[in-house]
């Protein structure tokens, strides 16, 4: 692929239009605390509004300027936009990457749709609202603290931050955007790769039914495949060979891993009976997950995942990036430090960020925000948003794992509830459904009610308690059975022997706070030096156990009063870099192979015997 600058990568770099409008910036904005908003018109005179917001970055943060951390309900927003003169064929949409958590918008005074659900991204036809001039975008949103059922993530419902909980976001938090696209045109894109049958299954959603589908594959400028299909629905789906896939040798040339990070450019043509064409471009990675023999699999082979858990939130911005470059910089520090991967944590990432994982080769768990209480509303929130991440997100490659529910948040009580287990396994298959081509964990850490990996919380304070739980098959065993870390158990009923067990919570060193101090972390050192004798005293005792099969280190960067970052809150290394990835980078003990296979990987020009 070519090299991109991060600031111009589209919202939605895997089905991207020429000539996107970029609606960030200056936005009129208004706190509406005793919601009189809607009875008072302000959908269409919002001459009341008394304050200016930068766009996307959530009023509680520094960089939207208006840096107010109070628990405010409902908040508006107001633009003017110039838009392109009409022209027939040709429709406007308008598009938001995330607004926490229901979103109402109007166009010119005309309400043109709303949304819920904080973390996902929605659409709207604008074209019959469209006057001559300048429009009129009016955005509500409200987001209440207080309710429990609502997917708020690591968002504190009180109004000073406490223990792991972060100041909320409020309101828009990802990109405003425009694109003019022909009247009949691509809605959905969805890519899945099946390198045994040596093709990629191409299914999406066109606005309206009839038109004929043309897909192009490009690796590096060579045409791997070029195939068209007549769709007589809005929905399609169909195969795409890729013959070069079938050379057995050959493939590893194509192959996505995060030592080779290989994407394949694609470009589709949707040709209506008449009318003009929409052309997007996307782009796919070649690569499948799996897990097998207590084993995690990528490209049907043992990898041992080395992730860093990753909250994805800035001290000045809260979960928005402070700007584009920051997302890919995020990535590049992953990488720096000698991890393989990242959890990204009770947040849906920003697809740019996702891009750069696919472009620069990182692992994600993708995750997402949870309620913190169980019934029907919170089932049907959870749900529905769950049910959108996987459409907006199931074509990324650096996507491996899907994690709806982490430990038993939003199910307090899933070991004594039917209701609040059945919730939690309903996740797991409902997943499946939607994607049956990566390994899905329902709620990852303890009382682990359906999963193809256990992943297991443990906060020891030492290499020597982690041996004893982990350091082989038998105590590994007796850990699953009968172990409590944390004084939970950790999986509900039978345990599979042949499932993978990875660490997906451990360490979470911390430097020792200050008297008074708002603080929260797990085991203290002294130091840098402390920090990496630890460091290397837990992850050795993971890498050195053959039962253990991935791990996932707590956490990437401090955030907020939560210091168990190897980075701090404005990404500085708390220790050298390079002494963290030597830690990080010893071999596994649970896969003797995995040197070769690297090294195999690494380079198609260098076959082994």
């Amino acid at each position: 692929m070519i090299e991109v600058e991060p600031e111009h990568v589209c919202p939605r770099p895997q089905l991207v239009r020429q000539g996107w409008i970029d609606l960030c910036g200056q936005w009129d904005f208004a706190f509406d605390d005793n919601d009189r908003g809607r009875s008072h018109g302000w959908h269409a005179d919002p001459a009341g509004f008394d304050r200016r917001i930068t766009v996307p970055y959530p009023p509680e943060s520094e960089l939207s300027g208006v840096h107010d951390p109070g628990p405010h309900t409902v908040v508006w927003y107001h633009r003017e936009i110039e838009t392109p003169p009409p022209v027939p064929g040709f429709r406007l949409l308008l598009h938001f990457g995330a607004v926490d958590y229901r979103a109402s918008v109007w166009v010119n005074g005309i309400h043109v749709g709303e949304h819920t659900g904080g973390q996902t991204p929605f659409s709207f036809d604008i074209t019959e609202t469209l006057r001559p001039g300048e429009q009129a975008i009016v955005v509500r949103a409200e987001d209440r603290p207080d309710d429990a059922a609502q997917p708020r993530g690591k968002q504190d419902w009180r109004t000073e931050p406490h223990d792991i909980w972060y100041h909320r976001t409020t309101g828009i938090w990802q990109p405003v955007w425009a694109e003019v696209v022909p009247a009949v045109h691509l809605t959905e894109l969805h890519w899945t790769p099946d390198l045994v049958r040596a093709a990629v299954r191409c299914d999406g959603e066109l606005s309206a039914a009839a038109a004929t589908v043309r897909v192009v594959l490009r690796h590096e400028g060579e045409i791997l495949a070029d195939q068209s299909v007549r769709v007589d629905g809005s929905r399609f789906t169909f195969d795409v060979a890729v013959p070069a896939l079938r050379h057995g040798q050959d493939r590893m040339r194509l192959l996505w891993a995060p030592e080779h990070p290989r994407l394949v450019d694609a470009t589709v043509e949707v040709r209506p009976h008449d009318g003009p064409v929409d052309e997007v471009s996307s782009y796919l990675g070649l690569r499948e997950v799996g897990t097998a023999d207590g084993r995690f699999l990528l490209n049907h082979l043992p990898y041992f995942p080395r992730l860093a858990l990753e909250q994805g939130y800035w001290p000045q911005s809260h979960l928005a990036a402070p700007d584009a470059r920051a997302l890919r910089r995020e990535v590049e520090l992953i990488k720096e430090l000698g991890f393989n991967g990242m959890r990204v944590h009770q947040k849906v990432e920003d697809p740019r960020f996702l891009y750069w994982c696919d472009r620069l080769g990182l692992l994600v768990w993708g995750e997402t925000a949870n309620a913190y209480e169980f019934g029907p509303t919170a089932v049907e929130r959870l749900t529905r948003e769950w049910l959108e991440i996987l459409g907006r997100d199931r074509s990324h490659p650096c996507i491996v794992t899907w994690v709806p529910l982490n430990e038993s948040w939003g199910v307090p009580d899933v070991t004594l509830s039917p209701a609040q287990a059945d919730f939690a396994r309903s996740l797991y298959h409902l997943t499946k459904a939607i994607d049956p081509s990566r390994p899905v964990i329902a709620n990852d850490g303890w009382e682990i009610a359906e999963a193809d990996i256990y992943g297991v919380h443990d906060y020891a304070p030492t290499g020597s308690s982690l041996r004893a739980r982990y350091g082989d098959f038998d105590s590994l065993r007796k850990t699953l059975a009968t172990g409590r870390p944390g004084g939970r158990r950790l999986v509900l009923g039978d345990i599979d022997p042949g499932r993978p067990v990875m660490l997906t919570e451990f360490g979470g060193l911390t430097h020792a706070a200050a008297e008074g101090e708002n603080w929260f972390g797990y085991s203290t050192v002294t130091d840098s030096a402390d920090l990496v004798r630890k460091l290397d005293d837990l992850v050795t005792a993971v890498l050195d156990s053959p039962a253990l099969a991935g791990f996932c280190y707590t956490q990437l960067t401090d955030t907020e009063q939560e210091r168990n970052g190897l980075l701090t809150e404005d990404r500085t290394p708390k220790a050298d870099p390079a002494e963290i990835r030597a830690v990080l980078a010893k071999p596994a003990k649970a896969l003797p192979g995995d040197e070769l296979r690297a090294h195999r990987e690494a380079g198609p020009d260098q076959p082994t015997s």
